[in-house]
């Protein structure tokens, strides 16, 4: 969900590797040495549906902890599309927080900067130690083999949500389970100024999370087994021509779509103008829109054939929010007490349930709120048939690079060009050549 060029953010990466020792300590803290640390700065993801709402939800709890342990939390919530080039910004300048979210997707780019705290053992103990946390959500806060760079926080999946009034209306029983059963739906659907399936086409990441599990459906992948790009196979190429062949060839989704990357298709979603939306999560984003339960269906994404599973029938990347803290904060204790204090039984269950996303924390996940229908798909989902991205150092210039590519040929379709194959190789091409 960012906006930095792949070039840009290849020479900020390097620039930040070789920079590290300046961390990302805040003149507020009270030092790693003090016992009684008074401050700390924390950048919070936009999880809600606006800063605001984020603001309204996080500050009850952070003055809970400040009561619990008289450390003040100045927080502030950071869109997606800043997100990423505010981190890698304050890492090279040495002026940022102490604590930050991350997308769990970038924790392998920015743990091979050295600019954040290693979760070794001891780290851990500090916690409450590793074995609190699902595996799978441990698997995307860093490269396999080494430390974690980040404490997972929250804990999303993809599924296929639907408009049950617009499929009342067009007389289509159920959701569709395979890509033919949605494309022939969105025929029937798109029709008198409303669309089949909304789309975030300028928002980088979200294309990246799509082609992604396209890509693994057609037995393909973008990096090859040693970590190096590529963007140019057959089934990365026939991923990405299928999702902008929604709009392009099948005509399910608006062509205005291709400008849409601030949660605007979703709101198409819940003012009864398109009728499915590919999303992590999005019950508490719905509601905020007015939208009642009983007026969505969640249904999980769609496979070429069969039932979601592993293999070719993976329907979703492990979405979540992880938690990192800067490795040269000068408020070590307090960063390590906060993370403790976010990711406790309690905060766990309050913070899930209001996001309507999952705890990564085993214990937190027994309460019964996470039973309800829609999170038990996404539970499902993650426990069945969601993939990580790649965990690799240049998975951050991955999601420029494609994200854009793939940004660029919603805009050509919305144009009216034909969206071929060659056009989409020409493209991922130029993303390929734009990696480090």
């Amino acid at each position: 969900m960012h906006r930095m060029r792949a070039a840009a953010a290849a020479v900020a990466l390097t620039a930040l590797a070789a920079t590290a020792a300046c961390g990302g300590g805040t003149p507020t803290g009270g030092g790693a040495g003090d016992e009684s640390p008074k401050t700390l700065t924390y950048w919070a993801s936009n999880q809600g549906p606006s800063i605001e709402a984020d603001k309204e939800i996080l500050t009850p709890e952070l003055k809970k902890f400040e009561q619990q342990t008289g450390i003040k939390v100045e927080l502030e919530v950071v869109p997606w599309a800043d997100l990423l080039n505010r981190i890698l910004a304050a890492t090279t300048s040495g002026q940022g927080p102490d604590v930050l979210n991350i997308g769990n997707t970038w924790s392998a780019s920015l743990q091979a900067t050295g600019a954040l705290l290693p979760w070794d053992a001891q780290n851990f103990a500090k916690i409450g130690g590793r074995d609190r946390f699902v595996e799978s959500a441990l698997a995307s806060a860093g490269a396999p083999g080494k430390d974690p760079a980040a404490v997972p926080l929250y804990s999303m999946a993809y599924a296929l949500y639907y408009n049950k009034k617009m499929f009342a209306d067009a007389g289509i029983g159920k959701p569709p389970a395979t890509w033919d059963e949605l494309v022939a739906a969105g025929k029937t659907l798109s029709k008198d100024g409303k669309w089949a399936l909304g789309v975030e086409g300028s928002n980088l990441s979200n294309n990246i999370h799509q082609v992604f599990v396209l890509a693994k459906q057609h037995g393909a992948d973008f990096f090859d087994a040693s970590g190096e790009p590529d963007f140019t196979s057959d089934g990365a190429v026939a991923a990405v021509k299928q999702y902008v062949g929604f709009m392009a060839e099948h005509k399910i989704v608006a062509p205005g779509n291709a400008e849409y990357a601030q949660n605007q298709s979703l709101q198409d979603f819940a003012n009864d103008k398109t009728a499915m939306i590919l999303w992590q999560t999005a019950a508490t984003t719905l509601a905020s829109h007015g939208m009642k339960p009983d007026e969505w269906g969640i249904a999980p994404v769609p496979v070429p054939s069969g039932t979601p599973g592993t293999g070719q029938n993976v329907n979703s990347m492990v979405a979540g929010i992880n938690m990192a803290v800067f490795k040269n904060t000068d408020n070590l204790d307090g960063a390590l007490r906060f993370v403790k204090f976010m990711t406790s039984d309690e905060e766990q269950k309050i913070l899930n349930k209001t996001y309507g996303s999952i705890p990564p924390v085993k214990s937190a996940q027994q309460d019964p709120a996470f039973d309800s229908p829609d999170l038990a798909v996404l539970r499902d989902t993650l426990a069945t048939s969601a993939a990580p991205l790649p965990q690799v150092p240049a998975e951050s210039q991955f999601e420029t690079a494609v994200g854009t590519a793939v940004k660029e040929l919603f805009a050509d379709a919305a144009a009216g060009r034909p969206i071929t194959t060659e056009l989409v190789r020409e493209r991922l091409t130029k993303a390929q050549q734009q990696m480090p």
